[in-house]
């Protein structure tokens, strides 16, 4: 099993496209930008294995401009567990690009949250309908 941390990594270039949306944020070098409580415990006591890899991505998706899709196939990763916020917005995306490559794809519910209740219910029902992905 590896953990993957896909982690938003914006420069502040207002060129941006998330930006015409939302306002700045997860600035590289922020506390924006650092994972949250205990994860971040657990990184930081596990981050320099090789079963552990963190990244910065500057779109929704964690495939889009990353070279995300290279390192699964290197580990011959198939299966993918995917959680985060916000759950319909980057895990979503991540999810489709996932789908798209073929990937086999694990939702766990309480480990993705959004901004609304609507938003959580009409991801996770994309999620399981439309990606045939396991929600546990």
């Amino acid at each position: 099993m590896m953990v993957i941390f896909p982690t938003d990594g914006h420069t502040g270039d207002k060129l941006s496209p998330e930006y015409k949306l939302f306002p700045p944020h997860n600035i590289v070098g922020t506390l924006g930008q650092q994972l949250y409580d205990k994860l971040n415990t657990w990184y930081k006591d596990h981050k320099g294995s090789d079963r552990v890899y963190k990244f910065n991505k500057n779109r929704y998706s964690a495939f889009q401009n990353t070279n995300l899709d290279n390192y699964l196939r290197e580990h011959k990763i198939d299966n993918l567990w995917i959680a985060g916020v916000c759950t319909d917005i980057c895990v979503l995306h991540t999810a489709i690009a996932a789908y798209n490559l073929n990937y086999q794809i694990t939702i766990p519910t309480k480990a993705v949250t959004t901004f609304t209740k609507h938003g959580q219910k009409w991801a996770l029902d994309h999620f399981k309908n439309s990606l045939g992905a396991t929600l546990v």
